[in-house]
């Protein structure tokens, strides 16, 4: 908020010239790119007016979306744990401008991405913005991301990202048991699912989305600020799911992650599979809508 915003036509060729500031139509809407007032350098990409990423070209290691830097923490935890660091695969389903892409690829060189993201030219816009790493080690695929994720090989990901928003809201048919089995068909043995979930103070979108995830996963843990978990306001929650044991609360592991989710500017919090199982005890998981014939 509080930042200035230069507009340019629509039909410039931005991807040729790299960022500057401006809206372009894009297939869904439009999608401004705003300089980062505090960070030199850095930019803030808008899709249809809700901030969809942040890139810093000069820090890829840098996240500055709070729900970004707590998927970080669990995958720290996770991927030397259950994981070869040498030879990860990834999957994100929503992109954006790349943000958690750039920063897998910085924290394990040799892993091997590929985003999906429904709007193409969306796509041809940040690859021009933004030096991505390139093909094999990162490509970007339009596409719709269940449709993507269905026609997928069994056990060829390690790591799955859901950060797909419509506007405020995941699009349904990503949110089902029937999706979470996709995933989990594509998803390693020894694989870690993560979803960026928004909801409203009540969280019942959350506990459905959880309640989804344990149909499927033996292990399911939940990371949000305070102020989430208590009902105070809408917001982000991020949720990991595996059939390999994530951190017990008592454990090392779970210290561990405490102590990096709590020195964030965010401070968040680790809620384990305890917590989830009590959470979403009562509620019944999403599915796909029955068929009519």
């Amino acid at each position: 908020m509080g930042r200035k915003r230069q507009r340019t036509q629509p039909e410039q060729p931005a991807e040729s010239n790299g960022p500057h500031a401006g809206t372009w139509e894009i297939q869904t809407g439009t999608v401004e790119l705003v300089p980062d007032d505090l960070t030199p350098g850095a930019w803030t990409v808008m899709v249809n007016g809700v901030p969809s990423s942040h890139v810093d070209p000069a820090r890829p290691g840098d996240l500055d979306f709070e729900y970004m830097r707590w998927m970080a923490a669990v995958l720290r935890t996770h991927v030397p744990a259950h994981l070869d660091p040498h030879k990860l695969r990834v999957l994100h389903l929503g992109g954006g401008a790349c943000s958690m892409a750039r920063w897998l690829a910085h924290e394990w060189p040799e892993a091997r991405q590929v985003v999906v993201e429904l709007d193409a030219r969306l796509v041809d816009l940040v690859r021009g913005w933004f030096n991505l790493p390139r093909a094999p080690l990162l490509r970007i695929r339009a596409g719709e991301a269940r449709a993507v994720t269905e026609s997928l090989t069994e056990s060829t990901r390690d790591v799955i990202i859901r950060d797909v928003f419509a506007g405020a809201v995941t699009p349904p048919s990503l949110t089902t048991v029937e999706f979470t089995r996709a995933v989990d068909r594509v998803l390693d043995p020894a694989g870690i699912y993560l979803l960026n979930v928004g909801d409203d103070p009540q969280l019942n979108g959350v506990r459905q989305e959880i309640a989804g995830l344990k149909a499927v996963f033996e292990h399911v843990a939940a990371v949000a600020d305070p102020a989430m978990f208590k009902g105070r306001r809408r917001g982000n929650v991020v949720l990991a799911a595996s059939h390999r044991p994530l951190p017990e609360s008592g454990t090392a592991e779970a210290a561990t992650m405490t102590r990096s989710l709590l020195v964030d500017p965010v401070p968040a919090q680790y809620k384990d599979q305890r917590w989830t199982a009590t959470f979403a005890a009562t509620v019944q998981p999403r599915r796909d809508p029955a068929s009519s014939s």
